[in-house]
């Protein structure tokens, strides 16, 4: 496939090549008709000429001057030839320069009418004709109406056509050329932060570097914050997943050397040390798996509607929970979106609406909002959801966003998904808090910054 460059100089080059054709056919279609007028107004002067010369003697016998304005009329085949003819034909007068030629002149023209063409004889030689109609008298007598004619012949005139033509087409070429060259080299320049860009993401392929670091024109700053970002996403989900097992493997040191221990030391209540590590050990896994799958922001991600994804949560929670008759409400503006990952989203709205439903007693309600953020354009997310349950004392908010604690342990759950919405929300670079709703329950905010501008 074609490159960038070579596609652009290739169209280019089309473009100017197909001007030029056209320019220097414009060009030289209109100098050969203007030098062919120029001719024919120079043929039409000899004619006016010979008309002064000519003369009528005592006997009304139309008579030509043995010296004729012109040289070369006098000189045989000089280029230059003339002839006058009576219309009735039978007076004709020829200059000395046509000897030996004979030149098919218009004959018969009427007063003031005028004929031009050109002609081609054998052996190739060409001549322009220019006959102009005369009447010496206002009588129809057609002895004394004449046809003056005058001839050229047209080496010369092709000389010099050609002349301009070759000139014409070797400028025209040589100006192609040239702008051709010009325009290889600023597509070259022009192109080239594209080429740089292309040798930082090799040198990022085999490790030189970790992003791209060059500085890049305004129409390409949206691109390579882009990719930036994509690289530092990537980069913060290896670092994420890289703590997470480590994470992981130190979490589960615990649970089995407790088991290692019952079974060493054939413990009677074996099968139940077995089922309380087991799902601790389910608790951890799940919590610390959920924490490497959060996204963070993504560059070039698709945004999110807001209120879709509350009520597809809210859907789910109502048939789970159908038992309690929960009276669940929202306040979400239509066009809300947010510019992450839905999995984040739906994560983090479905861990505080279960706790909302779990915990309530007949109400839930749920508000999403935005306000401007630090820089124009950008909009802060914020999520309140609330309940009319027994709410979270003060003194417990730190205790219950540690993973596996709960204020009612009567109630079935892994007490993880608070702290999982925490950690999501942290990777957004955003804050949850825990507070008291108007009807005396809890009320859950969390606030997600706008998507930071990557340079």
């Amino acid at each position: 496939m074609l490159s960038l460059n070579q596609r652009v100089l290739l169209a280019a080059s089309a473009i100017l090549s197909s001007f030029f054709g056209l320019a220097g056919v414009t060009l030289d279609r209109t100098y050969r008709q203007s030098a062919e007028l120029a001719l024919e107004e120079r043929l039409f002067g000899h004619i006016y000429a010979l008309i002064s010369s000519a003369e009528l003697d005592a006997s009304g016998q139309l008579v030509m001057p043995e010296e004729i304005p012109d040289a070369r009329f006098s000189s045989p085949d000089s280029g230059l030839f003339a002839q006058v003819e009576s219309n009735d034909r039978h007076w004709r007068w020829r200059s000395e320069s046509m000897e030996g030629l004979d030149i098919p002149f218009d004959h018969t023209l009427a007063r003031i009418q005028k004929s031009s063409k050109k002609i081609t004889r054998p052996g190739g030689r060409q001549f322009y004709l220019f006959s102009y109609g005369v009447e010496w008298s206002d009588s129809l007598d057609p002895s004394l109406a004449f046809t003056f004619s005058v001839a050229q012949d047209l080496s010369v005139f092709n000389a010099r056509v050609a002349s301009f033509r070759h000139s014409l087409w070797g400028s025209l070429g040589g100006v192609a050329l040239m702008l051709l060259a010009v325009q290889g080299t600023i597509l070259r320049w022009g192109l080239s932060p594209l080429k740089h860009a292309a040798d930082e993401l090799h040198a990022i392929e085999v490790g030189a570097q970790p992003r791209l670091q060059g500085r890049y024109p305004a129409e390409l700053q949206g691109l390579t914050g882009n990719i930036n970002g994509l690289l530092s996403h990537q980069q913060e989900h290896l670092e994420r997943y890289r703590r997470t097992l480590g994470d992981l493997a130190h979490s589960l040191k615990t649970p089995l050397a407790v088991l290692q221990n019952a079974v060493e030391n054939n413990d009677d209540d074996l099968p139940a040390v077995v089922r309380e590590q087991v799902e601790r050990m389910n608790q951890i896994t799940g919590y610390q798996l959920q924490r490497a799958a959060a996204s963070g922001w993504t560059a070039l991600a698709a945004p999110v509607q807001v209120s879709v994804s509350v009520e597809k949560v809210m859907r789910g929670l109502g048939k789970v929970y159908a038992d309690k008759g929960v009276q669940a409400s929202r306040d979400i503006p239509d066009r809300l979106e947010f510019h992450g990952d839905e999995g984040d989203l739906l994560e983090i709205l479905g861990n505080l609406l279960d706790n909302a439903f779990k915990w309530c007693k007949a109400r839930v309600h749920v508000a999403v909002e935005s306000q401007p953020g630090p820089q124009p354009g950008q909009w802060d997310l914020f999520i309140h959801v609330e309940d009319d349950g027994m709410g979270v004392p003060p003194e417990m908010v730190r205790y219950v966003m540690q993973r596996g604690r709960r204020v009612d342990s009567d109630i079935a759950g892994h007490g993880i998904g608070l702290s999982i919405v925490r950690d999501i929300v942290q990777v957004y670079g955003g804050t949850l808090e825990i507070g008291s709703s108007d009807w005396g329950g809890a009320r859950l905010n969390v606030w997600i910054p706008a998507r930071p501008v990557v340079a």
